[in-house]
């Protein structure tokens, strides 16, 4: 099994939700403090999980409530397009680390501990990722104050904080893209990493209680509600006792996830992208979850963050399409990168349009059950995979019933890692594939509300007896 960030911590403490940020849509959470804070302590912490591996997105930010874009003191932390984590104010970066973090499969906890009247410089702006101090960084300058900075605003001040942007030419831009889960901010503190998390003994990072006090400004965001105003029950409710609560903008219930750094799902991977000519190939949104086609007909494969070697694992896949576009949904194992599963690649796979499932076989299409029922617009097709099997197997599901037969996964690859996949297998413009898949938390409303027999995921259908989401906490079943 691969280890993955986010295996919960020998205390046993959880952290239940997450909230998912899908920049398309220009989300974000602001408030306009109305209280003095502190100008010279203060401390971010929170867990994130970046959706894209190489684009700009804000973590924290500002915004001129007033619309006069004078926000040249606003104090901004963000993940640059090459990866970097930077902290700056203004037009200043005082800190740039020289690590890059684009693993978009693992949740990374930030640590921003913030004391100006500190007499050591670099000790003024402290970073910690996943429990460790930052000590390299490609840029670092002294900070001399906090003044004037989003948190820490005096009373009657138009400046506001944003998560997950920032302000961009007099609107707000460098929307997050991924997850965040436990954000806290600490008013008047210079903290650590330990303040808030722990190693266990795995020697994993994890998130513990934070039991010190907020401050004047300080908040504790849980996303654990779905409403979207700024009060005690929506998705920016504060939880710290401040009752600093958070307006919230094109985010709703289908965004409020339980993919946390305790419980971390799979989702499709930006970084292992096959396109067999030359584009951009399957385009990723809603967080990895969701998977459309690149018009021109360049044909390409996404695959799911995890692979498994062994236990039975479920997923649902709602063909937004129906049965007019050349989508493929199935199992690939680890063999080959090739974007068309027939030239290089093992595998089974669901073909709505062709109503067939195909068993590729290292350059060969190999066998086939054909004249199935293809989706319709909005179906949902399940696959469970059985891994345990002395030849693997995987069924496939239409609205809940099987389709065709039980396929044997008995091509002969030693070794072999399973992964889900989705495929545009289009040779043309206008047949592309619009997939959104479900690995146990749909970025859709769901109504029927089905978990796997460990009760983890939120299925439209109930998975067979035995079959799992696939998440750590199932993974953690196998060694």
């Amino acid at each position: 099994m691969p280890t993955i960030l986010g295996a919960n911590s020998v205390t046993g403490f959880d952290i239940d939700n997450s909230l998912m940020f899908n920049d398309g849509d220009s989300p974000d959470l602001k408030r306009l403090p109305s209280s003095t804070g502190q100008s010279i302590k203060g401390s971010l912490s929170v867990w994130v999980k970046f959706g894209t591996p190489d684009t700009e997105v804000a973590i924290l930010g500002g915004f001129d409530n007033s619309g006069a874009n004078d926000n040249d003191g606003y104090m901004v932390v963000k993940r640059i397009a090459a990866g970097n984590l930077e902290f700056r104010g203004g037009d200043t970066v005082y800190l740039k680390t020289s690590a890059t973090f684009k693993d978009c499969s693992a949740w990374y906890h930030i640590v921003l501990g913030i004391d100006t009247s500190n007499g050591t410089a670099n000790n003024r702006a402290r970073m910690y990722v996943n429990g460790v101090e930052v000590t390299s960084f490609a840029t670092r300058n002294n900070l001399t104050s906090l003044q004037d900075l989003p948190m820490n605003t005096t009373a009657g001040n138009d400046d506001a904080l944003l998560i997950g942007a920032d302000e961009d030419t007099g609107g707000k831009g460098l929307h997050f893209d991924g997850y965040m889960a436990d954000f806290y901010w600490i008013d008047q503190a210079q903290k650590q990493a330990s303040d808030f998390g722990e190693f266990n003994n795995d020697g994993v990072w994890v998130p513990t209680t934070y039991t010190g006090s907020f401050g004047v400004n300080g908040v504790h965001l849980e996303f654990k509600e779905t409403g979207t105003s700024a009060n005690s029950s929506g998705i920016g409710a504060d939880t710290s006792g401040n009752d600093h609560h958070f307006t919230v903008t094109n985010l709703g219930a289908t965004d409020v996830m339980t993919d946390t750094c305790t419980n971390n799902f799979t989702t499709l991977n930006p970084l292992d992208k096959a396109v067999e000519n030359t584009g951009v190939g399957i385009v990723l949104s809603n967080a990895n979850l969701q998977a459309i086609g690149e018009n021109g007909g360049n044909r390409s494969r996404v695959q799911s963050t995890i692979g498994v070697s062994s236990g039975k694992w479920y997923a649902e896949f709602k063909i937004k399409n129906g049965n007019d576009h050349k989508t493929g949904i199935g199992i690939i194992d680890v063999a080959g990168a090739n974007a068309n599963l027939g030239s290089v690649n093992h595998g089974l796979e669901y073909r709505p349009n062709a109503d067939t499932i195909q068993i590729f076989d290292g350059g060969s299409s190999g066998a086939s059950q054909s004249s199935l029922t293809g989706a319709a617009n909005d179906n949902i097709v399940s696959i469970a995979l059985d891994a345990d099997a002395s030849t693997p197997t995987v069924k496939f599901f239409l609205q809940g019933s099987q389709l065709g037969n039980t396929a044997n996964y008995d091509l002969t690859i030693a070794d072999r890692t399973f992964f889900f996949f989705v495929h545009d297998f289009s040779d043309s413009g206008s047949d592309e594939p619009n997939v959104v898949c479900n690995f146990g938390n749909a970025p859709y409303t769901v109504s029927s509300g089905n978990t796997d027999e460990r009760g983890h995921g939120n299925f439209e259908y109930a998975p067979p007896a035995g079959y799992l989401a696939l998440c750590t906490k199932n993974l953690a079943l196998f060694g």
